[in-house]
This record gives structure tokens, C-alpha cells and sequence, in this order.
């Protein structure tokens, strides 16, 4: 049995769960889920919990995100990417130089209001916003706080004088709940012309990066593998590791008190160099808040 986080590097044209479903075909496995979904279009980084590290998925969404990707503006969509309806088109008359862009990115950086993409998973009185979208039905997107900690320019803008449109490269790091796309079409109502995100890459989610991927098709056509990329439960807890004797693994295994000669609130307590447990400190001893009993 399998238990730890799998790092997909998801390709274009596949959502989320269709990993998960060819995950659970490939390695004979139902409990797996995703943490942080990815549109279609967008590639990197979906870290996939396989059997106990399902119960960490909450943990892993309070970890920030960083993506580069591309932008352009002179136009804008209804969906604020490529994929999306034009709305309007507008060349610029002349290129926005590097400074103005890059000060422009900086208004949006710390916790910012931002209203979501209408083609989005955001639930209005029970119904997705797509949901809405297709239908066409009108309906208030509400605006939400989130947390963008780096909006940066990677390269310097290029502008097409035939064309009228800039294209420009940035790397973002935000925590859960933001969405890409808005900052880019944000940016350009900011500076005062449509503008679209043409590409996007998550490289980093839930504490792990691009390094520690692997792509799908390789698991599937080698289901062997996945236990050589499957990162341990252990490596989500910045905790100290406590390594059980065989009498205080009877304790944990019934959901005992541990009385540890600790000083942290929480620690990792291990049984042959396995995390089995998250506890925590109380006034009667370290009493169990996650149990990973079946972690192997």
C-alpha cells in the first residue's frame, strides 16, 4: 500500500481529476485525491495524496503556490486566457516599458481584493460560476481576499508594433484561493488596456516543486515507479520526530497519552522509522490531534 504525495507534472488538455482517475486505474489504488486544481490548459505541479496522506490534503492548500507563465496585452477574454471569447480588442499605440509594468505587478502584491474569473469553480448560492457562464445567465461575482506574495516581470516585455500587442513573462507566488489569470487582466485594466494570460506553469504546490515530478504517462506505462517519487507523509511536518519504543507504539496504536521529554506543541512520533501519528502538547502529556496508523 502506497502512502505519501505523488508530484504530478500534469500536461495541457487534462483536468485534475482525470489524473486522479488514471492514478486509481494505473496503481489499483481508490484512495487518492488532488491538492489544488488545475485548469486544462495550465501544466505543472498537482500534488496527488495517495492512501493516509488523503488526510493531509487541507495541509497542503495552506502551502503558497508559485507559477511563471506568459501574459499579453491589447486584448482581453471572457474567461481572462486564451481559451476564452474576445471581448475586446485595443493595440496599444506605443510599448509599456519594463518599470511601469513591473511597478504596476507591485499594486498587487499582499493580501488584495480580486473578484474571480466568471469561468471559475467559485460557488454562488450553490452553483458554480461556469455554470452560470454557460447558461448565460447573469450573476455578481463576490470579491475575496487573497494573498499574493510575488508579482515580478522574468524577462523584458516584447511589444509588436504590426500588431499592437506586448507580450510579457512573470512569475507569481500567492496562497490558496487566487487566481492567475485575474492578476493578469487585472494588471491590464491597472494600466489601462485589455489584457489576457496566454500561458501558464505551476513549478511549486504544497511544499513540493517541479524537481520532484514525474509525468503521468510514466507512471502509467510503469505503475513500478511511483513508489520511487512518492514523497514520505513525513516530509509535509516541520516538527521535531520522535522515535517510538515497542511499548509506546501499543500506546499510539490505541490512542494513548505519551509523556515526552519535549518542549514543542506538536511532534511526529515514528515506529521503525515510519510517522505514525501527529500529537500534540496538552497539561496531561502529548495526546494524538492526526493518526496515521496504516502509514507504511
Amino acid at each position: 500500500m502506497l502512502n505519501g504525495i505523488l508530484v504530478i507534472d500534469k500536461v495541457a488538455g487534462m483536468t485534475s481529476s482525470d489524473v486522479v482517475y488514471q492514478l486509481r486505474k494505473a496503481l489499483h489504488i481508490k484512495k487518492i485525491g488532488h491538492a489544488g486544481t488545475l485548469d486544462p490548459e495550465v501544466t505543472g505541479v498537482l500534488p496527488i495524496a495517495i492512501g493516509q496522506a488523503t488526510k493531509l490534503i487541507d495541509l497542503l492548500h495552506t502551502k503558497p503556490k508559485r507559477y511563471v507563465g506568459e501574459g499579453l496585452l491589447g486584448y482581453a477574454t471572457d474567461s481572462y486566457d486564451a481559451t476564452g471569447t474576445t471581448l475586446v480588442t485595443q493595440p496599444l499605440p506605443t510599448a509599456i516599458p519594463s518599470q511601469q509594468l513591473q511597478q504596476a505587478m507591485q499594486t498587487f502584491v499582499g493580501t488584495i481584493d480580486q473578484v474571480p474569473p466568471i469561468y471559475s469553480a467559485v460557488r454562488v448560492n450553490g452553483k458554480h460560476l461556469y455554470e452560470y457562464a454557460r447558461a448565460g445567465i447573469a450573476v455578481t461575482r463576490p470579491s475575496r481576499k487573497v494573498s499574493v506574495m510575488l508579482y515580478d516581470l522574468t524577462a523584458d516585455p516584447v511589444f509588436d508594433s504590426a500588431s499592437g500587442y506586448e507580450r510579457f513573462s512573470f512569475a507569481v507566488q500567492c496562497a490558496k484561493g487566487t487566481y492567475v489569470r485575474a492578476l493578469v487582466n487585472d494588471l491590464g485594466t491597472k494600466l489601462g488596456h485589455p489584457g489576457v494570460m496566454t500561458h501558464l506553469r505551476r513549478v511549486a504546490a504544497g511544499g513540493f516543486d517541479i524537481s520532484q515530478a514525474v509525468k503521468l504517462s510514466d507512471i502509467v506505462a510503469d505503475p513500478t515507479i511511483a513508489a520511487k517519487y512518492l514523497q514520505p507523509i513525513s516530509s509535509l511536518f516541520n516538527i521535531p520526530m520522535v522515535a517510538l519504543t515497542d511499548r509506546q507504539w501499543e500506546r499510539v496504536a490505541n490512542g494513548g497519552t505519551l509523556p515526552l521529554d519535549q518542549t514543542a506543541n506538536e511532534v511526529g512520533v515514528c515506529y521503525q522509522h515510519v510517522l505514525k501519528a501527529i500529537y500534540q502538547a496538552t497539561p496531561d502529556g502529548y495526546r494524538p490531534k492526526l493518526m496515521l496508523l496504516q502509514n507504511q
